[in-house]
């Protein structure tokens, strides 16, 4: 069997796990072939194909990125796209598609199924939205990352008597936010999921700096939003291809912390430092489970799926099941998050 492997969308640590364990368990167990597609789907349209063997994955699994490149192109969204990707798979001899993306790259895989490709998907990606799975590749990194980044903070806070604004990622749903905070002890955590009344913010904060603290630190989603009505009630301020504007949430949530209550306040945008760097064990492992049970998907016929993690097992659930939705961190999580401040 001839595999195409591609990566899409945004790059996170553990991709070259999950790259090292396809092109191992296809070739030494089963003796398949693994065709790489450079740059996401991207590649696919362009045939822009590399052959994937043992020396290419020698000492990748602790290196962050993705060797094989990435790209956010949706090939549904573009006009012959789709054409275009089974023409290549049709030239390259592909009998299936291995594709490891977040929710914008397997909505694309759940399109090139539909034209009867065969086609299995790995969720990945630092926002853990991906619906379906417990865990996606690359989310516990970007956790170890924004935690380890709230604890020096907080020295620093404390040392100037400061509000430290954190902002970390997440468009739609807070995950790093919510759980790095509650990792770090940050007094206050700001996700997409709950809009926040400003108002009620300043007051937390003020409150604890009268009782028995000099300092706070306040963890911001990106795509956080004030609540309508209040302050601070508008949607997320959108770049000019509808992204979201880095730095836009936290620095407006600073301002009116300083300008209401008179402390320092500073802000630190994480921004891409939790995409970049050497993947964590969980990371690793998650990657190269996953990439193990793709090829065994392939093998045993089971094609349009998606691996994902169902508490300590790996299984398999339908791309159109999860195909453009988003999960959303939970009510009870959000709790602990709030009561926890």
């Amino acid at each position: 069997m001839r595999i195409g492997l591609l990566t899409g969308g945004g790059d996170v640590p553990g991709l070259n796990a999950v790259i090292r364990a396809v092109v191992k368990h296809a070739m030494g167990t089963y003796g398949h072939t693994i065709v790489g597609f450079r740059g996401g789907w991207r590649g696919v349209v362009d045939g822009n194909v590399v052959q994937l063997g043992r020396q290419d994955i020698r000492n990748v699994l602790p290196v962050g990125g993705t060797l094989l490149g990435t790209d956010r192109y949706h090939p549904h969204r573009n006009e012959g796209g789709l054409e275009a990707v089974v023409a290549t798979l049709e030239a390259e001899r592909i009998d299936a598609v291995i594709c490891v993306g977040g929710d914008g790259t397997l909505h694309a895989a759940s399109k090139v199924a539909e034209t009867g490709v065969k086609v299995v998907g790995i969720p990945k990606t630092i926002d853990n939205d991906v619906e379906g799975t417990d865990l996606s590749v690359g989310f516990h990194t970007a956790v170890n990352v924004a935690t380890e980044a709230i604890d020096r903070l907080h020295t620093t806070a404390e040392s100037h008597n400061r509000v430290m604004v954190v902002e970390v990622m997440g468009r739609h749903a807070g995950w790093i936010a919510v759980n790095a905070g509650i990792a770090g002890g940050a007094e206050i955590v700001l996700a997409p999921e709950e809009p926040f009344d400003i108002e009620q913010v300043v007051k937390t904060i003020a409150h604890r700096h009268r009782a028995h603290a000099s300092f706070s630190i306040v963890v911001v989603a990106e795509g956080a939003v004030g609540r309508e009505g209040t302050a601070l009630g508008a949607a997320a301020e959108l770049g000019p291809q509808g992204q979201i504007v880095a730095g836009s949430a936290s620095e407006r949530v600073a301002a009116e912390i300083a300008s209401r209550t008179g402390f320092d306040t500073r802000v630190t945008i994480l921004g891409h430092v939790q995409r970049g760097g050497s993947p964590t064990p969980t990371d690793r492992i998650l990657g190269s489970r996953f990439g193990v049970a793709a090829v065994d998907a392939l093998q045993e016929g089971r094609t349009d799926v998606m691996t994902a993690l169902h508490g300590e097992r790996v299984v398999l659930v339908p791309l159109e099941e999860i195909a453009g939705k988003v999960k959303t961190v939970p009510a009870d999580l959000l709790r602990a998050a709030k009561v926890l401040a």
